[in-house]
């Protein structure tokens, strides 16, 4: 269920209640701050009158995030690129109240890697900590709880869907019109990222790739770079058991126009290390990614319950992936590149 943002105001005082009962913060200032893709989420930035500043994340519904567990397990490991969560003054990680989940980290004042890009430094240290990452001995208790790789073909099955209707749908605005027309004359394409994923997926289900703990969404967005040129990876919302490609192919893919360098790629593989990477996996992860970001797109452009300018946001964003050199191009240079 979608957040509805006319809820903030009432939301506000909830919260500001709940730190200051809970977590002993003393809210001077509460800011919204508009981030992320994720519809059942809110963020803030919290000032309190002792000067200092916290992160807010409301998630709607309860949640035992076992994200917060991979957050300590690294932390424990001496990885220093991560933001473990503050606790309550009980001693608990996250805060439920409501229908919500309360989670609370401190605020590093920075940019992502969209707004600023890497240091030579930053991309090595970047390497070193996925590095660590992927190479922690998960305990099988929260092992249990992680998900697996499963090489699924549900975003498959909803963009072949659209595909299905894309005469039929009935456009209710013109940023609908404008993808509709945009999807019809890119068709071919959009068609091989399919036929090759799904081939790729057949492939990768018999293979014996080891699988390790993976960030899964390690983009430009949710790497953090602080003002005194530290790095901090966040947003552990949905870690994965999988073969590191799952991560690694964030490196080099071009999400969102950047990283799409093969001066980074050298500087990230420093920090990172010697390793094989399996071709026919960073290949199926690069289309599949594509995959996903199609089938959210369509279902919230088409949709006539999604506002207006986040349709056009989303509709940017579609067309972003088939310029020069972005992910598209560079998913089609890796199928390319197979020896088969």
């Amino acid at each position: 269920m979608r957040i509805e943002v006319i809820e903030h105001v009432h939301l506000n005082t909830q919260i500001t209640e709940r730190l200051s009962c809970d977590y002993n913060i003393k809210v001077k200032e509460l800011l919204f701050l508009p981030l992320g893709a994720d519809t059942d989420a809110l963020t803030y930035k919290a000032q309190s009158f002792d000067g200092l500043s916290y992160f807010v994340k409301l998630k709607q519904g309860h949640h035992s995030d076992v994200g917060i567990e991979v957050l300590k397990l690294l932390q424990n490991a001496g990885v220093k690129q991560v933001i473990p969560p503050i606790k309550t003054i009980h001693g608990e990680s996250t805060q439920i109240f409501h229908d919500y989940t309360l989670i609370v980290y401190p605020f590093i004042e920075g940019q992502n890697g969209f707004s600023n890009a890497l240091t030579e430094e930053q991309w090595t240290l970047l390497g070193k900590a996925l590095k660590q990452m992927h190479e922690l001995k998960v305990p099988k208790s929260i092992k249990s709880k992680i998900r697996k790789e499963t090489y699924t073909s549900k975003w498959r099955n909803s963009v072949r869907s659209s595909i299905s209707q894309i005469d039929d749908i009935t456009a209710t605005d013109d940023v609908a019109l404008k993808l509709q027309k945009f999807m019809k004359m890119n068709m071919p394409t959009i068609q091989k990222l399919l036929d090759y994923a799904e081939s790729l997926s057949e492939k990768l289900q018999n293979s014996l790739l080891e699988f390790v703990l993976c960030h899964s969404d390690i983009h430009a967005g949710n790497v953090l770079l602080s003002k005194d040129s530290d790095i901090y990876i966040v947003d552990f919302d949905e870690p994965i058991l999988a073969p590191r490609e799952r991560d690694l192919m964030f490196i080099g893919g071009g999400v969102g126009n950047v990283w799409n360098r093969p001066q980074e790629e050298k500087l990230f593989f420093l920090g990172y290390g010697e390793v094989d990477i399996d071709s026919t996996a960073l290949a199926y992860y690069r289309c599949e990614r594509i995959n996903e970001d199609i089938a959210i797109y369509c279902s919230e452009v088409f949709q006539r319950e999604t506002a207006l300018e986040e349709k056009l946001k989303m509709y940017k964003h579609f067309l972003a992936m088939f310029e020069q050199n972005g992910v598209v191009d560079i998913a089609l240079a890796t199928i390319s590149s197979l020896p088969d």
